[in-house]
């Protein structure tokens, strides 16, 4: 470790890495939305089955998050994120190897986890490394590598399935590893290469001193009571719960839906359609941050989860190129709502922000549990209505509008003279 320096002083090199973090977590986390109809058929699961494997990998970010606070303040940067590229290599190269349903459940869990570990380390490192004056325009900077790495993940998918490929040395040769009938199965020896590139990248990597300021600590255990004994915070809790649950609710199933009820490629029309709805997600994300400075973050969010729904309804109902419009335009009007719940929960306490920030996280488990839903109702009943359910989730975010009551609100400029 090098001795601490001045905030003012930039590390180029960690904004760099956290940058590279922030594009893997999501290259990583949303493949699963494009590779959902395949791993399907390849294992001959049902709906059900195949909506567990998007539970197991959030279910382990719910779990994780809370303890990972804890480890941050036990060991350094440099030691979980080591760890956690390492985990995430091994992991990767088992499944690629032993390319079983119930291993890739197990693969996905322990990527769950080390993606749970990563969440908590960087942002303060970004703040630290950045200056905490470039703190907002790093965090942006970081949403757009998020939303590129989801629009671009499909297009790997694509590349290693495409029959066009064929003949590609460098496809032939990562296909050569997987079962002939599993060619999807290669994106995780690609996952395995990069984890293990940035291991031996962060291991001989020198860090600054990151200090932590009291909403970065994770708290004691009785600051967690404190907060759980709050009604703002199980409600809140239950808005990230819902958000993230909708996000991979739609974003799960898109390639699955248009191939049942509108017979569209899952590796080609598929692929493209989910990247579409993580390009507008990402699009979305910039508008709205330009919009909360002229417009009150619960007006904000009624109007776009009003409109989230409106499309949502288009898209499960109308024709294929309906459903091909419908679902980016539910991306596009999605992306505010994480940033304004978790800030608006901020603004509701006066204290424990650390541990609530752990809490609220906590409820990435939505992207298990939802999804899982759907998928059970899909089987029981049919996809379409399934997927109506979302419109349930959306209800309650529709309702943190009219209900919250921030200590304080966003700041906004007016247009208005005096």
């Amino acid at each position: 470790m090098e001795n601490s320096k001045p905030t003012t002083k930039r590390y180029i090199h960690i904004i760099g890495l956290v940058m590279i973090v922030f594009f893997v977590i999501s290259f990583i986390t949303n493949i699963l939305n494009s590779i959902i109809v395949d791993v399907k058929d390849s294992f001959d699961l049902s709906l059900t089955l195949t909506g567990l494997l998007p539970f197991t990998f959030f279910i382990a970010y719910g779990i994780m998050s809370i303890p990972a606070g804890f480890l941050s303040e036990k060991y350094s940067e440099r030691t979980l994120l080591s760890v956690s590229f390492l985990v995430m290599a091994l992991a990767s190269l088992g499944f690629a190897l032993l390319p079983q349903y119930g291993v890739f459940s197990i693969t996905l869990f322990v990527l769950g986890c080390c993606m749970a570990v990563l969440q908590v380390i960087i942002n303060p490192m970004l703040r630290i490394a950045g200056g905490e004056e470039h703190f907002a325009f790093n965090s942006v900077l970081a949403q757009l590598v998020f939303g590129a790495a989801s629009f671009l993940s499909p297009y790997l998918y694509k590349y290693l399935v495409s029959k066009e490929n064929n003949g590609d040395t460098i496809a032939d040769m990562l296909r050569g590893w997987v079962p002939q009938d599993l060619p999807w199965a290669s994106l995780y020896i690609v996952f395995a290469l990069i984890s293990l590139v940035l291991f031996f990248y962060v291991f001989f990597t020198k860090y600054p001193k990151f200090e932590k300021t009291e909403d970065e600590k994770a708290g004691d255990t009785s600051s967690y009571w404190d907060l759980l004994k709050n009604k703002w915070t199980i409600l809140y809790f239950l808005g990230i719960f819902c958000y993230v649950g909708t996000e991979q609710g739609v974003g799960n199933w898109i390639s699955q839906f248009l191939s049942q009820y509108h017979g569209l490629d899952p590796q080609t029309v598929g692929a493209n359609t989910v990247s579409y709805f993580w390009a507008m997600l990402t699009v979305g994300c910039l508008l709205g941050l330009l919009l909360l400075k002229f417009m009150d973050s619960r007006k904000l969010l009624i109007i776009a989860t009003s409109i989230t729904i409106i499309c949502l309804v288009l898209a499960l109902t109308g024709s294929a190129n309906m459903a091909l419009i419908g679902f980016p335009m539910v991306g596009f009007f999605i992306s505010v709502m994480y940033s304004i719940i978790f800030s608006l929960a901020l603004n509701s306490v006066r204290e424990h922000h650390g541990s609530l920030s752990g809490i609220l996280c906590t409820g990435i488990a939505g992207g298990a549990v939802i999804p899982f839903i759907v998928g059970g109702l899909g089987e029981v009943l049919s996809l379409q209505t399934g997927m109506f359910f979302l419109i349930i989730p959306l209800g309650f975010i529709l309702s943190i509008g009219f209900w919250a009551k921030p200590l304080v609100n966003n700041k906004t400029i007016s247009l208005k003279k005096d």
